[in-house]
Order: C-alpha cells, then structure tokens, then sequence
C-alpha cells in the first residue's frame, strides 16, 4: 500500500511558509510591543518637561496642519478665506479647534460644517487628555534625594565598613525611610552557567523614622559579609555594582516615594573617610554643609585590607 502523506509537497511547502510568516509576524509584534513608545502614558509621564512640552507643540501643529488640508479641499467651503491660502485656512483650523471663533472666517457649506464639528471634537478631547498628562507630571512626588558620588571603606568600631552618604534636600521629613543596600556580582556556577548574583548587605541602621538632613549608611565587612575578603581588584574581575534604594513616606503629599543610586568599582574608595557636613549654626540648630558632601579625605596611618 502506497504512503499517501506527502502526495502534494507543494501544499506542505505552502504551510511551511505560512508557518515561518506568521512566526515573523508574531516576533516583529514582540519588539514593537517592548519599545517605551507602546506604554504612551507612562512614555509621556517619563520624559523630560523639554521633551514633553516639544511633542505637545508638535502634536499641535500636526492636527492643525491637517485639517488645513482638509478645509483647503472644500474650496469655497470658508467665508471670507482666500482662495487655496493655506495660511487662511490654517489659522481658521486653529480658531476652531481652541474654539475661539473670531467670526472674520466661518464655514459655509455642510462638509466644512462637519469638518469643524469633527475638529472641535477632537479638541476637547485634546485638551482633556493634555491638561491630564500635565496634571499628572505636577502632581506625581518625586524625591530630591541626594548620594555621595562615592562610597568609602574605613574602619568603624575596629571592623572595616562600607559606608556613603545620603541626604535629603527638601525642608521636610521623609516619614519611616528605609535603605537598602545590595552587591551585584557576576559568579559562575559549579554546572558553568554564567549569573548575576544578588546578596543582600546588612546595615547599622536601615530604618530611619524621621530622615530631615542627612544619613550615613554603614555595613560592616564581617566575615558574614558578602565584601569579606575582597579587594578592588577582585571586585573589579567579577564586575560588581553595589545598589542602594530608599523608600519612604512624603509627609507633604503623604505619598510613599523612592530614590536609587548605584556605584560601580572605582566609586569605592578604600582607607578614606568622609568630612564632617554636620555643624551647628549660631541659633544651635544643625546644618548640612553641602559644598563638601562628596568629600573624603585618607585615613591617617591606617589602611584597609
């Protein structure tokens, strides 16, 4: 008995091919879906005030191009509107579409009636959906938290630790701020698959109920401590990054908020220590110095191994 299966390879071919067509298809959706652009309203709540008030213009000139060129296809359809002027028939789109409605221009005929229903339409919703995402931008708490430049490596109680700074550059509390602190290494296991690895850093203090002015964050090298035993050169062979996030509560907006920053191997200095920013002004009330935040200078005689 004959095998009947592949009888027609041309109809089998064609479904290969539809096969690695709708395959493409699906991957192309993919890597579009993966730009910033596809999540619009987060894009616009991301982007910098220049950016967003640059494509909102745009976006402006945009509608109000088009329907110019929709009213200049009416040709009469405009009273008083010069013959084939785009300029007329751009400023009487923007008339209509901000609803202002001067009277020297006006539509005449039923399809500009429509086109100027339909642009008034899109206007409002326009205006609502700008005045929206505008809205959003102000009201959104963002934190001014600021992060020494480096991190240090210094003694502290006779143990060595990690230390770096932080500060708060608003004049109001952070209500139950909290500070983590985690190393990222690159590691190869026993099986040889290459990672990232995550450890987790115990702090001195990780809890700070009312953060106003500043913060020294401290994890002690012990040797439960991920850093125990390792140098800069070590830390810089499996590319270590050290992560810090501080989250807590705005006691203006009473709305949590949360600020991250990262140092790589070289913003880890080791045998410094930070200068004093603390101080007492003449009223007895304590001060940052900000000028010299950033700064450290060598421990005298000591170093850290």
């Amino acid at each position: 008995m004959k095998n009947n299966r592949n009888k027609n390879p041309k109809k089998n071919n064609f479904s290969a091919k539809n096969f690695k067509l709708v395959i493409k298809l699906k991957n192309t959706l993919l890597k579009h879906l993966e730009h910033p652009i596809s999540d619009i309203y987060h894009w616009l709540l991301v982007i910098s005030w220049g950016q967003f008030l640059l494509l909102m213009g745009l976006f402006y000139l945009l509608i109000n191009i088009i329907f110019a060129l929709a009213y200049l296809s009416t040709k009469d359809g405009i009273a008083n509107a010069t013959p084939g002027s785009f300029s007329d028939a751009f400023f009487f789109s923007v008339q209509s579409l901000s609803t202002i409605g001067y009277g020297a221009m006006y539509p005449q005929t039923i399809y500009a009636q429509i086109l100027v229903t339909f642009e008034v339409l899109v206007g409002l919703l326009s205006v609502a959906m700008i005045t929206g995402l505008m809205f959003a931008r102000f009201a959104t708490p963002k934190a001014r938290i600021l992060f020494s430049n480096v991190a240090v490596i210094c003694p502290f109680n006779g143990i060595p630790t990690l230390m770096l700074r932080v500060a708060n550059q608003r004049d109001n509390r952070i209500i139950e701020a909290r500070i983590k602190m985690s190393l990222l290494m690159n590691e190869v296991s026993p099986e040889g698959i290459e990672l990232r690895r995550f450890y987790n850093l115990p702090l001195l203090r990780s809890e700070s109920p009312s953060f106003r002015l500043s913060w020294l964050v401290m994890h002690p090298i012990d040797k439960s401590s991920p850093l125990y035993g390792e140098n800069a050169t070590s830390l810089a062979k499996c590319d270590a990054e050290l992560m810090v996030i501080l989250t807590g509560l705005d006691e203006t907006f009473s709305l949590t908020i949360h600020a991250r920053y990262s140092y790589n191997v070289k913003d880890i200095l080791w045998s410094m220590r930070f200068v004093d920013i603390l101080h007492k002004n003449d009223q007895e009330k304590y001060t940052i110095d900000y000028q010299h935040f950033h700064d450290v200078i060598p421990l005298d005689n000591c170093s850290i191994k």
